[in-house]
């Protein structure tokens, strides 16, 4: 009785966090009922965008990273809207107010989905491509993939260069099954404690913390993270930042000093695949520079024009 009752015990421990997944609220059109900005049916789910700016402001598009919605644009892709460029925020599979489509995180997905919501748009010229975190290595393949698309490209705190997950990470990205279960049983607190400790950090997007917590509300989420840590966050984007060199695609690529996620380091790494690319470090800047340090961000922007 006693073996029976542990083993009991064991299955409910082992059963737990897929068991608070399932239970998540899923993504449909009544929870998307009171999302600001329209959706896009695309081939691989409806994807959520907003338009900021004059509409007939030369474009620019931005893409958010590894757990936030698209919302950590808003002070930046104003500050753009007030040079007159008409911004593009949109929520990659996963995130914020789009489908979570059962596919590999990786940058095909995300890839399909930027020129899928592009095409929706009837977007054909040139834009200006903004890319955060995770995002700048989803912006920097495409734009290598796509050089004639892409106008100027604008990396902040870029992933693609690689970097020290730590030793659970790791084994989260590394071994399926334990690593799932990792994930759905660890994941929720971690990022809770990572978000509400920056609530004491002055920001510039109003409620940044709480959307970025409320993702977890949503099934599907958690699964997404894990998904591009194995996928499009397990690439090292060296080919990718020579290819936008023999472009000549002109590149700016602005970093937090105090970045912890993608050390000050990655800058280095970067100016070695690609020494024609432009660096800008913003002073006492954490990971978190799109919503605490929005107008530096601007500034740097448009210092470089």
């Amino acid at each position: 009785m006693i073996w029976a009752w542990a083993l009991g015990a064991l299955l409910a421990i082992a059963a737990a966090p897929f068991a608070v997944e399932a239970l998540r609220r899923p993504m449909t059109a009544k929870a998307r009922a009171a999302a600001p900005g329209g959706f896009a049916k695309l081939p691989l789910g409806v994807t959520h965008y907003r338009w900021i700016g004059p509409e007939r402001g030369k474009i620019a598009v931005c893409v958010h990273g590894l757990t936030t919605p698209s919302l950590v644009w808003q002070a930046v892709a104003e500050g753009l809207a007030e040079d007159g460029y008409r911004v593009l925020v949109y929520d990659l599979y996963g995130r914020g107010y789009s489908d979570r489509p059962r596919r590999a995180h990786t940058r095909a997905l995300f890839h399909q989905q930027l020129s899928d919501l592009l095409a929706h748009l009837h977007i054909t010229g040139p834009v200006t491509l903004l890319g955060y975190s995770m995002g700048g290595a989803i912006g920097a393949s495409w734009a290598a993939a796509h050089p004639d698309r892409v106008e100027r490209l604008i990396l902040l705190a870029p992933a693609g260069m690689g970097h020290n997950l730590g030793r659970i990470a790791h084994i989260t990205r590394n071994w399926k099954g334990i690593g799932d279960w990792l994930m759905l049983a660890m994941f929720p607190r971690n990022h809770r404690r990572a978000t509400e400790s920056e609530r004491p950090i002055a920001c510039d997007v109003p409620g940044i913390i709480d959307h970025q917590q409320d993702e977890l509300r949503w099934r599907g989420f958690v699964p997404a993270v894990l998904s591009s840590l194995r996928g499009m966050l397990a690439e090292v984007l060296q080919a990718d930042h020579t290819a936008l060199r023999q472009a000549g695609l002109p590149v700016l690529a602005i970093w937090g000093r105090e970045d912890r996620t993608i050390p000050i380091k990655a800058m280095g790494v970067m100016a070695q695949w690609n020494p024609d690319a432009n660096h800008e470090v913003i002073e006492g800047a954490g990971h978190g520079l799109t919503y605490t340090h929005a107008g530096k961000v601007v500034q740097a922007i448009r210092n470089w024009r």
